[in-house]
This record gives structure tokens, sequence and C-alpha cells, in this order.
């Protein structure tokens, strides 16, 4: 008899408890994707829009390869090119976390192909030449597909 009082009072207990600490417990909080703001977007879209001139520049990298025009090929590298990898890591900074290492690789990876297309220009050496440029095309493609699609 004694020991069915104690089992109910121990269920009591135990429901108390229970109670107490599910009810002082905090639901866990899912966390929301990263989104982009209107700023970072606005960002975005304006070096977005001018490394595309870029891409567009790159191209014409292939008739001066096609025609081995190498001191052309160098001074296209060097000067109208110059300029983008900084605008590269610019645009790179500013997407999200999740994206910034893919377009940091790919960004890493048509410069060491520029490169190599300029040391192949000095050595006029044509494979070599187009070889990097066709993966730089690539490369440079993997890069403008990190860049998120606005509405504008």
């Amino acid at each position: 008899m004694m020991l069915k009082r104690y089992q109910s009072i121990l269920a009591l207990v135990l429901a108390v408890v229970t109670t107490f600490l599910v009810s002082c417990s905090s639901p866990t909080a899912t966390k929301a994707p990263p989104t982009y703001t209107s700023t970072q977007l606005e960002q975005i879209q304006k070096y977005a829009s001018t490394i595309d001139g870029f891409r567009d520049r790159i191209t014409e990298l292939n008739n001066l390869i096609q025609n081995q025009e190498w001191i052309e090929v160098g001074s296209l590298i060097h000067g109208p090119l110059g300029t983008l990898r900084q605008e590269m890591a610019y645009l790179t900074r500013n997407l999200l976390p999740s994206a910034q290492p893919a377009a940091r690789k790919a960004a890493k990876d048509v410069f060491c192909h520029l490169e190599a297309i300029d040391a192949a220009a000095q050595d006029n050496n044509y494979q070599k030449a187009r070889d990097n440029y066709k993966e730089a095309l690539k490369d440079f493609d993997a890069f403008l597909r990190q860049i998120p699609e606005t509405n504008s």
C-alpha cells in the first residue's frame, strides 16, 4: 500500500518537473538563410555591369591570338583588362559568404590563365595561348554564375 502511495507521489513530482522544464525552455529559433539587402544588390549590379564589359573585352583576345598579334595580346591584358582583378575582388566582397569562396577561386583561375596567355604571347606560343584563353573564358563564366540575379 505504501509503495503505491510513493509511486503516485513520484509520478506527480516527475510531471511537475517535466512541465517546469518544458515551460522554461525556449524554442529553437530557425535562422533564416542569409539574403542580399537592396543596397548590396545595387553594389553588385554596379560591379556586374562593369565586369560584363570586361567579358566582352576578353573575347577580343580570341582574334588577337588567332592572328598571333602578340604585342596586342599583351597590351589588351595589361591595358583595358588591367583593372579586372580589382573589380572582381570588389564584387566578390559583396556576395554572400557562401558564394565568396567559389567566386574567389574562379577569379584567381581567370588571372592565372591571363598570366599564362601573356607568357605565351611573349614566347610566341600559339597553342598555349589558345588553351589558356579557352580556360579563362570557362572560369570567367563560372565567376559570372556566382552573381545573383536582380530584377532591375
